[in-house]
Order: structure tokens, then sequence, then C-alpha cells
């Protein structure tokens, strides 16, 4: 597996963070490719953390924080069965997320959808860049264990 670093960007500030997470979501992508079933579902962890969950959970977030508390619209967040099914959603997940995050300010505010403190557009983004970036780490280690396998 060929160890890609992440992009230089001397841009400003929403296209150096959505690079950096695209980086990271192709980062993930590569490190789940040609994983098995069993190793789509094996876990090393008691949590039962997995290749196959990892992928799901990754979708659902950016779902979830974009499209449903930002946006206010609807997705389906039922789980794939399958590791390429998984991984199939979350690829067709991103257009949908980096269209509505094209379309707004990064100061708009989320929806008021519980009693935390609201938050903006900005810290959705960050969020969900540092959330990608720790799972794709978590793959990584995943990846290394059953395989060897090796670089971002």
């Amino acid at each position: 597996m060929p160890d890609l670093r992440p992009p230089r960007i001397d841009d400003d500030e929403r296209s150096t963070v959505m690079a950096l997470w695209q980086y990271h979501r192709e980062s993930f992508v590569r490190k789940v490719h040609g994983i098995d079933d069993a190793g789509a579902r094996f876990s090393p962890v008691a949590s039962g953390t997995s290749l196959l969950w990892l992928a799901q959970h990754l979708a659902n977030a950016e779902q979830l924080w974009v499209v449903h508390r930002f946006a206010g619209e609807t997705y389906d967040g039922t789980p794939a069965a399958t590791l390429p099914d998984a991984v199939a959603v979350y690829r067709r997940v991103w257009s949908r997320v980096d269209a509505i995050v094209a379309a707004h300010d990064l100061t708009d505010m989320c929806r008021a959808i519980d009693a935390e403190p609201n938050v903006s557009l900005r810290w959705v983004v960050a969020h969900l860049l540092e959330e990608t970036a720790r799972h794709a780490g978590h793959a990584d280690i995943i990846r290394e264990v059953l395989d060897g396998a090796t670089g971002r």
C-alpha cells in the first residue's frame, strides 16, 4: 500500500480544510480496499470496532451532522451489510455533503437540535475532519494487525 502524504496547500480556509478532509476520506477508503468479509468484521478491541463498522460510522456521521443537523434534510442511515457496500455508500455521501458545505458560509449555524450549545458549519467541518482522520488511524491499526499492510 503506497504511503500517500497529505496535500500541501497554500489557499483559503475552506479549500484547505476541504482538501485535507478529502485526503483523509480517501486514505480511509484505500486502507479498507481489498479486505474480505471476515477481515471487514474483525475487531482486535473489546469495543467491537471493525473496518465495516468504521465505514458505516463515517458515512453516518457526515450525514447526521451535515445533511440532518445542519441542512435539516433526511437521510437513510441503514447500515450496509458488506464493506464494499459501506464504502460505496460512504463515497456517495461525499458529493451530497460537499454540495451542502459549498452552498453555505462556514459561519452559518446548525439547526438547534438538542440542549447542547449550537455550532457553526465551520465547527461541523472541523469536527468531521478530525473524526475522519481519527478513524482512518484506527483503520491503519486494524489493517496492520490483519495483514501487515501499512501506509496512508
